[in-house]
């Protein structure tokens, strides 16, 4: 059996862990928090931004027909509709963060629990 002999041909395996996950033991849930709210709104830009590119297409394409006219205006409509909510939550998000001291797009504090 050559093939057995060539698999247990190593004598020693290294089972040590890394220790380069200094970046990792930095996580937070507050953090965390931050970066799922950033990604979402970014996410939710850009989604709301292609909305608005593909109805402005379709309102260039639809040739004059009405009913393909209006559907590419409503799609343009909700575009706009939905960058302006995006927008307002960040905006608001600063607020909240200029007025009260509670950075949600940075670094979101949960704080501690003191117990006596």
């Amino acid at each position: 059996m050559p093939f057995l002999s060539t698999v247990f041909a190593q004598d020693t395996i290294n089972l040590t862990a890394p220790t380069n996950f200094g970046p990792i033991a930095n996580i937070t849930v507050g953090g965390m928090i931050s970066w799922a709210i950033n990604s979402i709104l970014v996410i939710a830009g850009l989604v709301f931004f292609f909305m608005l590119i593909l109805g402005g297409i379709k309102w260039i394409m639809s040739g004059g027909d009405k009913g393909q006219t209006e559907s590419a205006r409503n799609q343009v409509t909700s575009a706009l509709i939905g960058l302006v909510v995006v927008f307002s939550a960040w905006a608001l998000a600063q607020l909240i963060s200029t007025i009260f001291g509670i950075n949600i797009i940075q670094n979101f504090n949960i704080g501690s629990v003191v117990t006596p």
